[in-house]
C-alpha cells in the first residue's frame, strides 16, 4: 500500500490541503479500514458483522 499524500498548491491554506487529504482518504476508505483495525476482531464477529451488511445492502 503506498501513502497517501497531498501537495500544497501554491498561496493554499493549510486547513484546505487537510480537507482535501480526508476527502481523498474517505474515498479510499483508509479511515474506515483504519479504525477496523484499531481492535482485535474475533472470526465469529467478523462474520456477524459481514451478514449484518448484507442484509444492510
Amino acid at each position: 500500500m503506498e501513502a497517501t499524500e497531498v501537495r500544497l498548491k501554491k498561496g493554499e491554506a493549510i486547513d484546505r490541503a487537510l480537507r482535501r487529504l480526508k476527502k481523498k482518504l474517505d474515498k479510499e476508505g483508509t479511515l474506515k479500514e483504519l479504525r477496523n483495525r484499531r481492535h482485535f476482531e474475533k472470526p465469529s464477529e467478523k462474520k456477524r458483522r459481514a451478514k449484518r451488511q448484507g442484509r444492510r445492502g
